[in-house]
């Protein structure tokens, strides 16, 4: 075991890797070779191996790729173009109605793909054009998506909530379900802000000026049946328990290709575009987690667990002040790492806590998913915000994207005060769910 400064001196050299541009699995992974070492000699390398090798075979783990599967082929397959088609006849002339759907559209995003860049990147090159021309205001435009997009990291299913179960043993099940509520209420909260904000002030989103009669409207809502039959289906096979989320991870990506066929996108371009996404993005994953698992290994070596238990049992306030700390520190995290890096790094350390204080941590894993919502949209980090630069029009800057998500990254912490002082709202659903 080491002493608690040797320990804050190796997190402290993964924090100038990943300040140097080390990606963050290959920092996590080399600090835990060269720490193993020093502790362990070579010999300690296979045990790092074979940990390393039993978290990343994790049958729940099939869950992952399955799902990016899913959202790319649901990509290629120009649906969202039909979404916002809908949005705009239904709800074009509400004031803020533009953003207001966008909004909806990207949490149907985030309960089809389970990653947070398909909806950024949609929406921010369909609806972003689209407001702006109708005078839109440019933060109003701007936040809704980036904020919107964020969604699609809590809104089942979730690959961080799959990560986190994996990691936590943990019902992902049960996590998905979880989510289930407080992402619609998210949802809520977003479009009730941009209506009262347009409502106080028109000229933020004005109305469309076009018209269209009742049976074009009625033709575009054809365009949401099918991702609204997805949606159900997925969920409904693990609220049921007929299937487990990584058989229902199968069901959605079939159901993906089948709405690419009905579509009349499934070409071998495209479904090899599909695949080439979903190898990069679930090798990075894969590659986080072998880092993060392997430095998790080596913190539990060098006595981390026990250093932060004996600091807890000598800090004499309440676990509800301990479980504020918690989230402080997922937020200050957040912002300078990936979300899975965060969940690897403090899982091991702050679920034994958890289940001292006797929290749900079903309940904490929302709360920690809420949490990379925020993460999403605050710098440094920010990976909604360099999306949005990467889809947004050339004449608007960072600095523009940074002013747009102040309110929603309020509006997010409002939504994590509601959940943790209504556990009900995340346990409502776990606790009635059928489990398989």
């Amino acid at each position: 075991m080491l002493s608690l400064s040797a320990i804050i001196l190796l997190l402290l050299l993964v924090l100038v890797l990943l300040a140097l541009g080390i990606p963050i699995g290959f920092a996590l992974g080399g600090v835990s070779v060269a720490g193993v070492l020093l502790l362990m000699g070579p010999s300690g390398l296979y045990m790092l191996f074979a940990t390393a090798y039993g978290e990343v075979t994790n049958y729940l783990l099939i869950a992952v790729p399955l799902y990016i599967f899913m959202a790319n082929m649901l990509g290629v397959s120009d649906l969202a173009d039909d979404l916002y088609q809908a949005v705009h006849s239904w709800f074009g002339r509400l004031r803020g109605g533009l953003a207001m759907g966008t909004v909806v559209i990207c949490a149907l995003f985030a309960a089809m793909a389970g990653i947070s860049s398909v909806a950024t990147v949609a929406m921010g090159l369909i609806a972003l054009p689209s407001m702006f021309k109708r005078g839109y205001h440019k933060n109003l435009a701007l936040g809704c998506v980036s904020a919107g997009g964020a969604l699609g990291i809590l809104i089942p299913p979730s690959i961080i909530m799959i990560i986190y179960g994996s990691i936590a043993e943990v019902s992902i099940g049960q996590l998905f379900m979880g989510g289930v509520i407080p992402g619609i209420l998210l949802t809520l909260i977003f479009v009730v802000y941009i209506g009262v904000r347009c409502m106080i002030n028109p000229k933020l989103g004005p109305p469309v000026t076009e018209r269209l009669s009742l049976a074009d409207k009625i033709r575009t809502v054809r365009g949401i049946l099918l991702p609204m039959l997805l949606i159900g289906s997925v969920l409904g096979v693990i609220y049921f328990g007929i299937c487990t989320p990584t058989e229902a991870a199968g069901i959605g990506a079939a159901g993906a290709v089948i709405c690419s066929l009905i579509y009349r996108k499934l070409t071998l371009r495209n479904l090899y575009q599909a695949c080439m996404r979903t190898m990069r993005l679930n090798a990075m994953v894969l590659w986080i987690m072998i880092g993060a698992v392997s430095f998790s290994h080596l913190m539990s070596l060098a006595g981390l667990h026990t250093h932060t238990l004996d600091l807890i049992s000598k800090v004499q306030a309440e676990p509800w002040v301990i479980l504020i700390i918690m989230q402080f520190t997922f937020f200050i995290l957040g912002m300078f790492l990936d979300p899975a890096g965060v969940i690897m790094i403090t899982t091991p350390v702050f679920l034994p806590i958890v289940n001292q204080l006797g929290f749900d941590p079903v309940w904490f894993g929302v709360l920690f998913v809420i949490n990379m919502e925020m993460a999403y949209l605050t710098p440094p980090f920010g990976f909604n915000l360099f999306i949005m630069k990467g889809v947004a029009p050339p004449e608007v800057s960072m600095g523009d994207i940074y002013r747009s998500i102040i309110p929603y990254v309020v509006l997010q912490a409002l939504c994590l005060i509601l959940v943790i002082i209504f556990p009900q709202l995340v346990l409502w659903l776990p606790q009635n769910m059928v489990v398989k």
